[in-house]
């Protein structure tokens, strides 16, 4: 854009060299040669060829003279490729031309102050675009940091999310204990005290009162049962409880790959969990791996769980007492349950969500 416009600048004021020249067909050759120089200068690419042409923009000037009043035009060029020894050789054959045509002292001060301001023009243009070039860079290293700084709350968010998730956990498990130490053991000695005093009852009107007695808390024990199971069940880490049978797991390396949100049915925790413990057990007792590698993912429609190791093909029978219980525990939550056996063993499993 700039180019362009210093072009038309230089161009207009060449043409105000009618002052001192007849508008001729020599002039308005020499008019449209210098457009046609300008335009082959912005659209060839190789600089060369633009060189070439500025030379032979010069040496035209031998046979159109007015051609030298657009010589500004070719200094721009030869300053923007910036090959300025080319163009400092070219000034002065430039000048010499000049001097050969006998111009006057104005013709020669017009010309050459054109010169110096393709130069100056030139100069302002390449400070422009150094200025233009380090402002898109700031603007791009500005970018990148924010991107990072955004990478970078994002996995802080996470971690909090999961030190928070971790804490619940931890708590819903002390909550679970204190309930099933404490006031389960209060009521198991409420009942079997309960029991003990209609035993020794003799007085038949406090029986239908000891009945309900035992009723209420009969339901109270099994709905703190029923409270510290889901209490339990909910505190299940699925991350945490498959690293735990890893770290047990010391046949061979293993290789986790963990990629799921926080909150997940715990029927499908427990499906995995039983899953994975039998396949490691089946790995110990039947393959040959040297290398396992264990993948829970989550899309947005179903859980996916992968195991895989290195052993032989034929390592594990397809129809063993332990991949049955894995089929039947798929089949439960309506989920796909493949075995392939091309190279090494592995086990595929798809839960769908929602079910």
């Amino acid at each position: 854009m700039h180019y362009i416009q210093d072009i038309l600048l230089l161009l207009i004021y060449s043409l105000f060299s009618v002052q001192y020249n007849e508008v001729n067909f020599l002039f308005v050759l020499a008019f449209l040669l210098t457009v046609i120089y300008s335009l082959l200068g912005f659209c060839l690419k190789t600089v060369r060829l633009r060189m070439a042409f500025g030379i032979l923009f010069l040496a035209g000037a031998v046979l159109v003279p007015p051609m030298l009043f657009f010589y500004p035009c070719a200094v721009y060029l030869f300053m923007h490729d910036r090959r300025y020894a080319v163009c400092s050789c070219t000034f002065i054959i430039y000048v010499c031309l000049l001097f050969t045509r006998h111009m006057t002292f104005f013709h020669m001060a017009f010309c050459l102050f054109g010169c110096f301001l393709a130069v100056f023009l030139q100069q302002r243009t390449l400070r422009f675009e150094k200025l233009s070039v380090k402002y898109r860079r700031t603007q791009d290293d500005s970018r990148e940091r924010n991107l990072l700084l955004s990478e970078r709350n994002h996995s802080l968010l996470e971690r909090q999310n999961i030190e928070i998730y971790t804490a619940t956990l931890k708590e819903r498990n002390r909550i679970a204990r204190e309930i099933h130490d404490n006031v389960g053991h209060v009521l198991s000695r409420s009942i079997l005290l309960l029991g003990a005093v209609k035993t020794v009852n003799k007085d038949d009107s406090l029986l239908p009162l000891l009945t309900d007695l035992e009723g209420a808390l009969g339901e109270a024990m099994d709905s703190i049962r029923q409270s510290v199971h889901d209490l339990h069940d909910e505190s299940i880490n699925l991350e945490t409880a498959i690293q735990g049978l890893i770290r047990d797991f010391t046949f061979c390396p293993v290789e986790f790959e963990y990629d799921m949100h926080l909150q997940i049915p715990k029927e499908v925790k427990y499906c995995f969990i039983s899953i994975t413990k039998e396949a490691l057990s089946n790995i110990i007792r039947h393959s040959s791996a040297t290398q396992v590698h264990i993948l829970l993912r989550e899309h947005p429609a179903l859980y996916q769980l992968r195991i895989e190791d290195n052993g032989a093909g034929v390592s594990q029978s397809s129809s063993g007492i332990g991949l049955a219980n894995m089929l039947e525990r798929v089949q439960a939550l309506n989920g796909r349950f493949q075995i392939m056996t091309e190279h090494g063993f592995q086990i595929f499993i798809t839960i769908p969500k929602g079910e």
